[in-house]
């Protein structure tokens, strides 16, 4: 997974600058993401699917996070956007595009971040269709 990359700090905790966590919704997994920037970051997940046959679904996403948007009293709440790839492998494989849409929830005196996200895929194969993931999580930030 291209999680690893450049080095300044995390977020506003003075912590770390990649999360490991999980995931849980559609799909359910394993959850990371590594801060490239204060506003780049790059994730990724590895998780199953049980929407309709059980299926290993792999992401990765380039995501543009927007501070100060929605102010919170402790912390940060920054919004979030981007673009990645989806595969899902099982009897149905299939590769897409994803347009993830979040929220992070950075708590300012525990390296501990809440994530919801609504994601958009355009699958390119084996068929061009639409779909889409959801999902909330929760990471630890080293």
């Amino acid at each position: 997974m291209a999680v690893l990359a450049a080095m300044p700090a995390f977020g506003n905790t003075g912590s770390g600058n990649l999360g490991i966590g999980v995931i849980l919704g559609e799909p359910t997994g394993i959850s990371a993401i590594y801060q490239l920037a204060d506003t780049r970051h790059i994730a990724g997940a590895a998780a199953w699917s049980f929407s309709g046959k059980t299926s290993i679904h792999l992401h990765g996403d380039y995501l543009f996070y927007n501070r100060g948007i929605i102010e919170v009293d402790k912390g940060s709440l920054p919004l979030y956007y981007g673009l990645g790839a989806r595969i899902r492998l099982g009897d149905n494989t299939r590769l897409g595009v994803r347009f993830p849409l979040g929220a992070a929830y950075e708590l300012a005196d525990t390296p501990l971040h809440f994530f919801f996200e609504l994601v958009p895929i355009m699958e390119l194969v084996p068929d061009i269709a639409i779909s889409g993931n959801a999902g909330i999580g929760l990471r630890y930030v080293f």
